[in-house]
C-alpha cells in the first residue's frame, strides 16, 4: 500500500471559490472544483439552471448559454488554478485579466439543466503570464475549447 501524500489539493466548495475569485453573482460561473493539481490542471463544475440571468434574453423560446460566458467560466476556472499554483490568496490589490484567447471553438449548445464540466491545463507560465488549454463538456461531450492567456496585475 502506497502511503505517500499526493500533491493534489483538497476540493473547493463555493465558499473556498469565493475566497479565491473576485467574481460575484451574477458573474460567478464556477460552482465547485472537483479536482486540482496546483501548477498542472483543474476540473470544475458549473450547474446551468433556467434561473440564470441571461436566459430570458438569450433566447426566450430556446434558452442557450452564451458562448462568451462559457469562455468566461473556463477563464475563472483557470484563475482558480493560477492562484492555487502561486499559493496566494486573492486580495484587493490583485486583478486577474484576460491577455488573449486563441482557437475558441463551440461544438454544441449548453442549455438549462446541463452540468458544465470545465477543465483547464496550465501549458506555460512566464513572467506573470499564464497560458492554458481549456475545455468544457456536458455529459462527456465537448461543447467548447480554447487556449487562454491570463495575467495577474496589481492595482492601486
Amino acid at each position: 500500500m502506497n502511503t505517500q501524500k499526493t500533491s493534489q489539493a483538497p476540493l473547493m466548495d463555493i465558499h473556498a471559490i469565493l475566497e479565491n475569485l473576485p467574481h460575484r453573482y451574477p458573474f460567478l460561473l464556477v460552482d465547485r472544483v472537483l479536482s486540482i493539481e496546483p501548477g498542472k490542471r483543474i476540473v470544475a463544475l458549473k450547474n446551468v439552471t433556467i434561473n440564470e440571468p441571461f436566459f430570458p434574453g438569450h433566447y426566450p423560446h430556446h434558452p442557450v448559454m452564451p458562448g462568451v460566458l462559457i469562455i468566461e467560466a473556463m477563464a475563472q476556472t483557470a484563475a482558480l488554478l493560477s492562484f492555487q499554483s502561486m499559493e496566494r490568496k486573492l486580495d484587493e490589490k490583485s486583478v486577474y485579466y484576460f491577455a488573449g484567447i486563441d482557437g475558441a471553438r463551440f461544438k454544441r449548445p449548453v442549455s438549462p439543466g446541463d452540468q458544465l464540466v470545465i477543465k483547464a491545463e496550465l501549458t506555460r507560465s512566464m513572467r506573470g503570464v499564464y497560458k492554458f488549454k481549456a475545455e468544457a463538456e456536458v455529459d462527456g461531450q465537448l461543447v467548447a475549447e480554447a487556449e487562454l492567456m491570463c495575467t495577474v496585475k496589481t492595482v492601486d
